[in-house]
């Protein structure tokens, strides 16, 4: 099958338990919880989305016709290729919703170049077997067919979807990420909130988009 690439590039990731570390970023097209137009936010099921994953004319993005065109697309973009002690690139796997076009030939393929292969997904789809990393960002009012993984990454506060009701599925690694806001104000208030529930729950963690906080990609 083919891929729509919004855009890849080479950053440190800015959330979650993998903060801080180099990666490389493939951004699929497409999501199924919104379609990404502003006109239609208002209708989305995840309305406080905060990235452009429409079309493929973003940084090094494309449309590739097979797995192998896309994973030698990627690995172009790792610094230490030829570096031994550091030729295993990191990839982390976004959108959008990436499960709508992430497969096991992909996965396959990346392996094979030795990449260590994470994603970030809402976790309406049920994921491709080999995955390294399973992040899963649930939200309100979406159904959620992967209830066990590595991490789960919880926006806060959706009134709809409580930390309490996410509390008793199988992951390793519990984070409450404040959720982000134009108005200063409340993206404070949001920040408060989410410390407060992580200082009487410990089984949370704080996630801040240490990237926004730094101007970084």
């Amino acid at each position: 099958m083919s891929y729509r690439i919004k855009e890849a590039f080479y950053s440190l990731q800015g959330e979650g338990k993998h903060s801080g570390r180099p990666a490389i970023f493939c951004r699929f097209s497409h999501c199924n919880l919104w379609n990404g137009k502003e006109a239609d936010r208002s209708n989305a099921i995840c309305p406080f989305c905060d990235t452009d994953f429409v079309g493929t004319d973003g940084q090094n993005g494309g449309i590739f016709a097979n797995a192998a065109d896309l994973v030698n697309h990627l690995l172009a973009l790792w610094p230490a290729k030829n570096d031994q002690a550091w030729s295993h690139p990191f990839v982390v796997l976004t959108g959008g919703e990436p499960l709508l076009q992430v497969d096991e030939p992909l996965i396959n393929q990346l392996h094979q170049q030795h990449f260590e292969v994470a994603v970030e997904t809402n976790g309406t789809l049920t994921p491709p077997a080999g995955l390294d990393w399973i992040c899963v960002s649930p939200k309100a009012n979406a159904p959620l067919l992967i209830t066990s993984g590595d991490e789960l990454k919880l926006v806060y506060p959706q009134p709809d979807l409580p930390p309490k009701k996410m509390a008793p599925l199988d992951f390793k690694y519990f984070y409450l990420q404040p959720m982000d806001n134009a108005d200063p104000a409340i993206q404070t208030a949001n920040q408060k909130a989410a410390i407060n529930y992580c200082l009487n729950h410990p089984q949370w963690q704080l996630s801040l988009q240490t990237h926004k906080l730094l101007g970084i990609d």
